[in-house]
């Protein structure tokens, strides 16, 4: 397909695409059972990516489906809001806006999802846009929208052979959601997608489900296997770099509270792919991925505590929050 120089020119740096669910959170500290109240929002790792990055000053686009009810056009409208070229994604009445529901009780928090045969459930490889993916810097996907059903797993893959065939570089976070499938199903989907990626980011936790080991000599063996570079996220108060067989760590940035750590992986994507974006060396790039999710922890919810431009410009500068 040739693709041509203004299609180039109106596609963002990176395109994501997925699902993004409304969200409902019980306030007080109490159960569901128990809860008053439950405040409204939404969350998708895909969107919280794309917002990420829109905020840190760069140019993203979400893909996706959403039901043609209330909480897809609450959704829809505060994606583009925050700045998100979202010009690909349609609602649709072929089925409803997924719901997840979230309590935090003791300390733990738990996560009722209510997603099956939702509008994202339906994406197509034919709903992708191939010059909008080509004319992208990178496309970022997580295992996420692979599991929710078969056509899914179609489209991820469709949307990374198009990618591939472009010259776009594709970021791939596998996000494992134990909920959604089988470990035994989802790695039969993941390992094949991680040896198309040229950025694989993977939770430790994850490699010990996906390659069936907790011994980190046989993930670096196993990571060496393929043509990206694997960011390990989740080791000893660090972030590993596996590039060229060469082992790296990068410290995380500390906090004084841990609020809530839902959606802190995303941010670390956005950070990491923004100092991609920016010329940064990996491990720059990964330090800011840091830095962001550090952000993200302090605040309740999945997208809302992504820091913008400017305040990450002060932490770095080491200057911290001036009341006025």
């Amino acid at each position: 397909m040739n693709i041509s120089a203004r299609n180039l020119q109106a596609s963002p740096e990176v395109v994501t695409f997925g699902e993004s669910m409304a969200l409902l959170i019980a306030e007080g500290g109490k159960g569901l059972e128990y809860a008053s109240n439950l405040s409204p929002s939404f969350g998708g790792a895909e969107s919280n990516v794309a917002i990420g990055l829109a905020r840190l000053g760069h140019a993203s686009g979400w893909c996706g489906r959403l039901g043609d009810d209330p909480f897809g056009h609450r959704i829809l409208k505060a994606i583009r809001g925050e700045g998100v070229d979202t010009s690909r994604a349609r609602l649709t009445d072929e089925a409803p806006t997924g719901l997840m529901i979230r309590e935090n009780v003791a300390g733990r928090s738990s996560v009722h999802y209510y997603r099956k045969l939702s509008a994202a459930s339906f994406m197509r490889p034919e709903h992708l846009d191939e010059a909008y993916i080509a004319g992208a810097k990178i496309l970022h996907i997580t295992g996420i929208t692979p599991a929710l059903s078969p056509s899914c797993i179609e489209t991820a893959t469709a949307a990374v052979d198009i990618a591939k065939r472009n010259g776009v570089k594709v970021s791939f976070d596998p996000n494992l959601r134990l909920k959604l499938w089988s470990v035994e199903e989802a790695r039969k989907v993941l390992l094949p997608l991680a040896m198309k990626a040229d950025y694989f980011l993977p939770g430790l936790d994850e490699l010990n489900l996906l390659y069936e080991t907790d011994s980190m000599e046989t993930i670096k063996d196993k990571l060496q296997e393929l043509d990206a570079v694997s960011i390990l996220k989740g080791g000893d108060n660090c972030t590993y770099i596996l590039e060229n067989g060469k082992l790296t760590s990068v410290p995380y940035f500390k906090v004084e509270q841990v609020i809530d750590t839902v959606g802190a992986g995303d941010g670390f994507c956005a950070g990491f792919l923004a100092g991609l974006i920016r010329g940064y060396s990996m491990e720059e790039a990964v330090r800011l991925g840091n830095l962001i999710g550090s952000q993200v922890i302090q605040a309740v919810g999945d997208w809302e505590g992504l820091p913008n431009a400017a305040e990450i410009e002060r932490l770095l500068a080491g200057k911290g929050h001036v009341e006025r």
